[in-house]
């Protein structure tokens, strides 16, 4: 019994220095945790300073991008309410009429489906200069329109002063702005439009040279507003302002210098 009591003993003291060295190590352990702990907190900041003088940057080239290249500005036309007019030509008329009236100036059959929008056309944006400019319900109705009566009809007053040309030119604007500003935010855009003036292995770029039938025509439109959309989303754009159809004023509230997050 007594040789077992010491061989026990033995046994305890060696598993005593046994866990003095295991909360050595323990302690060599926490100190070093500790340390990677305020390094990684160090490094945390500097990188949120570092993307925070990136959103910076990204957000002083695209505000001068958007000021130099591609202004965009909304145009007021001096179209005067139907109501209004009605109104002026019989004094009969009653405030159910003219409510009645303008309730239909708000509303827009678009894709074989009513929309109701307050501007109605009364309102347009332009841009790259106040020349180029697309509605803002988004009813682009004008270019296929063109292109089919084109088929059936030649001649000099189809080439000149027809809306088709601006609605072709301002989407295909607002393409490579939204492809450059893809470049810049770094976000990688879900629909692939091409704005170059050549032609490429995947096809024709989008809206200019050639005339596009209604459904190549609404199929890229469709694949232009989901890239806005999807730039809008990822810069925190308040969902409130946004319209699916508003093409260009959906542009001017992803690059206004009121947005926030525009940057990040």
């Amino acid at each position: 019994d007594t040789e077992g009591l010491l061989r026990i003993k033995e046994e305890n003291q060696k598993h005593y220095r046994r866990a003095q060295r295991h909360q050595e190590k323990k302690e060599k352990i926490q100190r070093h945790n500790r340390k990677l702990g305020d390094l990684v907190e160090k490094k945390t900041y500097e990188l949120k300073t570092q993307y925070e003088h990136l959103a910076n940057l990204r957000r002083a080239h695209i505000l001068e991008l958007t000021s130099v290249i591609f202004p965009m500005e909304e145009v007021k036309t001096s179209m005067r309410d139907p109501a209004d007019v009605s109104s002026e030509s019989d004094n009969a008329m009653t405030s159910s009429t003219v409510s009645k009236l303008a309730e239909a100036r708000r509303t827009t059959y678009l894709s074989g489906r009513w929309v109701c929008d307050d501007h109605n056309g009364d309102t347009s944006i332009s841009i790259t200069g106040p020349w180029i400019i697309l509605p803002n319900n988004g009813d682009y109705s004008a270019y296929y329109n063109w292109v089919e009566e084109k088929k059936t009809t030649q001649g000099p007053d189809m080439e000149h002063n027809n809306p088709a040309h601006t609605i072709s030119a301002a989407l295909c604007y607002a393409t490579q702005l939204v492809n450059t500003l893809s470049l810049i935010l770094d976000v990688n855009l879900p629909k692939k439009l091409c704005n170059r003036q050549v032609k490429t292995q995947q096809g024709n770029h989008e809206f200019c040279g050639e005339n596009l039938s209604r459904h190549r025509f609404t199929r890229a439109v469709k694949k232009l507003n989901a890239n806005i959309l999807h730039l809008c989303f990822s810069q925190h754009v308040n969902l409130d302002l946004l319209h699916p159809l508003h093409t260009l004023r959906n542009l001017m509230y992803l690059v206004s210098p009121d947005t926030e997050n525009l940057g990040r």
